[in-house]
């Protein structure tokens, strides 16, 4: 009998992947970029990854390395250049974006809001897990980062996202049963904090249900274009595309 060949079921299966940052945004970033690194490097070693098992390499590069996935820095999302980085590396791989300019526009800060796609990216590489929850006609993204967005706590002395634990997402369990966010905000699965907001596919499309009006009436005046958020109905519709460009 002829033993079938083992198939990868996700990225990097079995290894760590090694994440290329580089900086293509005239803006300045408010924090050093190798600082940066250092600082989200960190963030994955003693916080995202004993929760998620989650580990992964971060190196500063001047553009995309083969084999490697990617975080790019750019300053909005609708510039000509961006355009060429769509949602994959050129080798279909994961890549993240942050947007500086945009980021800083809507008073947010850099290191945070990279720090919120590098943890979404680990949990969730492909944009494609979603799980149910309290409401049994509702699926709901596996966004690690989204239901506590704005909350931050420092790293090196940088700040760096808060972010939810695999309890979360677990509906059976009791409020204040288990720890389910990082800095001890959270006190029942799928509860999102006033500043928080959470993708959800119901009646056939996806929307957003927010932790407050305020972050509601927020959200609707920031540019998202770029963000997972956007990115999630094209992966579910095996949409995404790699990158033109080879760096």
């Amino acid at each position: 009998m002829r033993t079938a060949r083992p198939k990868a079921a996700a990225f990097n299966q079995g290894g760590i992947p090694k994440i290329a940052c580089f900086n293509e945004a005239s803006t300045p970033l408010g924090v050093d970029f190798d600082a940066l690194i250092a600082a989200m490097q960190a963030f994955v070693d003693q916080y995202v990854a004993p929760v998620w098992g989650t580990p992964a390499k971060l190196v500063k590069t001047n553009g995309f390395v083969k084999g490697s996935w990617a975080m790019v820095f750019l300053d909005v999302a609708d510039e000509p250049n961006a355009l060429a980085y769509h949602d994959l590396t050129p080798e279909g791989l994961p890549q993240s974006k942050v947007f500086v300019k945009t980021t800083l526009d809507n008073n947010d800060l850099v290191s945070v809001s990279a720090s919120h796609e590098l943890v979404e990216m680990l949990v969730d590489p492909a944009i494609n897990l979603m799980t149910t929850g309290p409401d049994s006609k509702t699926v709901y993204a596996y966004e690690s980062a989204d239901p506590v967005e704005n909350l931050s706590f420092k790293v090196n002395g940088i700040p760096m996202t808060d972010f939810v634990y695999p309890a979360y997402f677990e509906a059976f369990r009791k409020a204040g049963s288990a720890k389910f966010d990082q800095m001890k905000k959270v006190k029942r699965p799928f509860q999102i904090l006033v500043g928080g907001y959470q993708s959800i596919f119901k009646n056939g499309k996806w929307s957003e249900v927010f932790g407050s009006a305020a972050k509601k009436k927020r959200f609707k005046k920031e540019n998202r274009e770029g963000h997972r958020s956007k990115q999630r109905p094209r992966a579910a519709a095996n949409k995404l595309k790699r990158s033109l460009r080879t760096g």
